[in-house]
This record gives structure tokens, sequence and C-alpha cells, in this order.
């Protein structure tokens, strides 16, 4: 449950609202680097799958990260004969590079993405980006590492993707089980101010998305996928993964210390269901109950070790109020993030002083069972003195959840929380698409040339397109060729 007030810059996640049919609503890139013989057959093939089985307009663009070969020919011939495929002209290689200029200028209410050698299997496309257009999810991802996925590839390749994905986890607490599969969609308007706080253009740029996703509340769906490993790939394993690995370093650093300012992407109060009021269900109350336990058994840990420290060259008094000082601190900040689900800077001073009131109450039950022990005994024991002290914060802990829920971390209300921003659904008109190649730093779709960090100081177009499925009897251009 978020307890700040930041209502976040995304709105209430929503079912995108219906449009006129030939709206594009999904917009598929594939990045490529000198693929001159698979490109073809991959947009064919991908063509012909969407025209069969995708029920909404969709759009293909071939990104062409700075090819020396005949890639581009073959993408501005493919772009000239099929009306749902356009073609994008980078000067500079990265597939991060590539997926964000793409995203950025794309007019699509769902950006999605894939690999050349469409090594996963085009079914999961469809149940990739339904999340995505219900509303229920922010990003989508294939796993190839789900139990129900079938995968076929080597045992280096398998040894390390597990190995990086177990990286993910234990340096970055990430949930999402694989992170480097080439088939990956998201929300326009979640790219719009996510791609920004994106620094990597290359092949970290997918997990760095999805750490940040994670860290900052999206909801993040994952699909099983049949996955073919490519013998043919082109990827440099060893340099992918050094710069994978400096990219955990360079986002785990930012994430520590909160240079990040992920309450940009955050969505607004209420979205979530646990900020509901229900009659009789105490908002989180279990989950923050097993958080506070989990909390303060580790502070209890912490307090004892920096007492016994303490306790060498200084009084029981000295030791106890130090530690618990240090210990109180830790125990704020732990609890204002894990606990309660406080994200952002907004209050922590604030938290922090009341936390410290909170650890004088504390202070004044442990200090005043050790003078109560040391009235009963001149010179008690060091275990009778751990002892004494582990039951004065017992009482002292119970004390402190109840002030922390009450009082320093309370539940917002409905009424004290400004209303979400509504979706812009005012239709636009988009240039029809696939019709003439473009360059970098353009845009073929009709909307305002995209600079790097437009989004970030507040200048992005903002418009989300309507849907409408397209149907056998509905009128579409594009069935005239």
């Amino acid at each position: 449950m978020r307890t700040d007030s930041s209502p976040g810059t995304l709105p209430a996640r929503e079912h995108l609202p219906a449009a006129p049919a030939g709206t594009p609503v999904l917009d598929v890139v594939i990045p490529v680097y000198n693929e001159e013989k698979d490109l073809q057959p991959c947009v064919r093939r991908l063509h012909e799958h969407l025209d069969r089985t995708f029920p909404y307009a969709f759009r293909i663009t071939i990104a062409d990260n700075a090819s020396t070969d005949t890639t581009p020919q073959v993408a501005g011939r493919l772009a000239a004969e099929i009306p749902e495929v356009t073609t994008f002209r980078l000067e500079q290689k990265g597939r991060g590079r590539a997926l964000r200029a793409v995203w950025s200028a794309s007019d699509a209410p769902v950006l999605a993405y894939m690999d050349v050698d469409l090594s996963t299997d085009l079914n999961a496309l469809l149940p990739l980006v339904a999340p995505l257009i219900s509303g229920h999810s922010d990003l989508a991802i294939g796993s190839r590492l789900a139990r129900s996925s079938r995968v076929v590839r080597g045992p280096k390749r398998e040894f390390i993707s597990r190995a990086y994905n177990l990286i993910l986890r234990g340096s970055l607490q990430a949930r999402f089980s694989d992170a480097q599969c080439g088939f990956k969609a998201i929300r326009r308007d979640v790219a719009q101010v996510l791609l920004p706080l994106v620094e990597d253009t290359g092949w970290f740029f997918d997990t760095e998305m999805l750490v940040l996703a994670e860290r900052a509340g999206l909801r993040i769906h994952e699909v099983p996928v049949d996955w073919v490993d490519d013998p043919d790939s082109t990827v440099h394993i060893v340099r992918t993964a050094t710069d994978d690995l400096k990219g955990v370093w360079r986002v785990g650093k930012a994430l520590a210390t909160g240079s990040l300012p992920l309450d940009r992407i955050a969505r607004p109060f209420g979205d979530d269901p646990r900020d509901r009021d229900i009659k009789d269900v105490p908002k989180g109350l279990a989950r923050q109950l097993v958080g506070f336990c989990v909390v303060g058994a580790l502070s209890t840990l912490f307090y004892l070790l920096l007492y016994s420290g303490f306790r060498v060259f200084s009084g029981s008094q000295i030791a106890n109020a130090l530690a618990l000082l240090v210990s109180a601190v830790a125990n704020t900040a732990a609890n204002r993030r894990l606990t309660f689900g406080v994200r952002g800077r907004g209050g922590a001073v604030r938290h922090q002083a009341q936390g410290l009131v909170v650890f004088g109450i504390g202070l004044a039950l442990t200090s005043g069972s050790l003078a109560a022990l040391n009235a009963a005994t001149a010179e008690p024991a060091h275990s009778t003195e751990l002892a004494v002290l582990v039951a004065a914060n017992l009482a002292a802990t119970v004390l402190r959840f109840l002030l922390f829920r009450a009082w320093v971390f309370p539940d917002r209300r409905e009424d004290d929380s400004p209303a979400p921003a509504p979706y812009d659904t005012t239709p636009y008109d988009a240039a029809p698409h696939g019709t003439t190649p473009f360059r970098a730093g353009q845009t073929p779709y009709g909307t305002a040339p995209f600079r790097a960090g437009a989004a970030a100081d507040g200048t992005w177009p903002d418009a989300t397109l309507q849907l409408l499925p397209v149907r056998p009897h509905d009128s579409d251009s594009r069935d005239l060729r």
C-alpha cells in the first residue's frame, strides 16, 4: 500500500478506448543490423501472422541500426510493397537506442519489439499485448524461464541466461524471470515517462527498463513462450555479459543512493486495490505485520550487535542509547519502504523525525528496564542484561508498530488523494504509414519530432489512441490492395 502523497505522473490503469478502424493499435519494432538475408522472410512472416490473427490495426517498423550491407534497401522495398510496414534509419548502433527512438516517435498506444530471427513463436504475440490493451498491465515480457515455456537451446546459453537472472534477483531484487528475451511490449503512456530514465542504449536497455518499472510499482505481465535458439546469432556473448554486469552495478548504485526519480512513473493513489477502504478488512494489515516482524527481527539483531560493540568501551546506558539510535534510523527507513510502501524522498525527513520520537519512547522503556535491573542487582551478568533488553524491546516493538501505522505512516483516504488524470481520448489523424522511408529524428506518424530528454521536461505530445477491433465487414483502406 502506497502512503506517500505523490499522485504520480501516470493515469490510473484503464482499458484503451475504441477508435476508428485503421488506426494502428500495435507497433511492432524489429531492430536490425546487417540482416539483409533474414529481414525479408521475417517481416513477411510476421505480417502474414498479424494480418491473419490480430484483431486490431497494426504497424511493423524496421529499425535499422546503421547497417553497412543492403539491409536499408531491403527495408525500403518491404515498406513500399506492404502498407503496414515502415522503416526507420539510425546512424548509430545499439538495440536500446533503436527502441528508444522508434517507441518515442510512434503514435500507437501499444509498442512491442522482437528479434529479427523470430526465435519466439508468434502465437505468444497476442497474449503478450492483450493485458496492455485491457489496462491490466503496464509492460509485458516473453519468458523462456517460466515453468510452461518450451525452449530449445544449448547448455552454454542456458547457463548464461539463468546465471544472469540469478544475479538480477540477488543484486537488484528483480522478480521478473527473464530479462533478455527479445520479445517485449509496453504501453505508450508508460514509455513516455519511463524511457527518459533509461540510460543504456545497448543490450542492457531491457533489463534497466524492467528494473525501474518494477521498482516504481508498475505491473509486468509474463508470457511463457516457445523459443528456439538461433545458431547463427551475431550477439557477442562475452562482451554483452560484461556490459550487462556494468549496467547492474550502475543501476544498483543509483537505486541505493535514491538518485532515480521513480515517483515520476508511479500510478496515482487509488489505482492499487490495496489503497481502497474495504469494510471490516484492515488495509494491508496482514502484509504490514509480516514486513514489520521481518524488519523488527533484523533490527533487533542489528541492535544487539551494536550494543555489544559499544559496551566494550562504554557503560550500559550509553551503549544502549547509541545502539538504539543507529538501529532506529535504519528501522524507520526499512519500515518506510518495505512495510508501508512509501516511495520517493517526499516526507522522508518528517518520517525520520517522527521515528526518533518513537525511538525516544523505546529508549525510555529499555533504559528504564536497565535501571530497574541495576537497582535490583549491583553487577548483573551480560547475558542477563541482554535478556532484559530483549523483553523491553519486544514491548517497544509492539508500541512502535502501532505508532508507525497510526501516526508516522497513516493510511490515506480517498478524500485526501487527488483524482487520477483521465485519459485523453480525443482522436487525432496520423499520417499514412509505410509509404516513405525516413531518417533518425523524423517521425512518420504525424507527430512532433522527438528529441532526447523531451519527456523529462514535460514536452511530450500527450494523446491516447482509441481502439476498435477490425472485423471482416469493416471498411478499411488496408483492404484496397
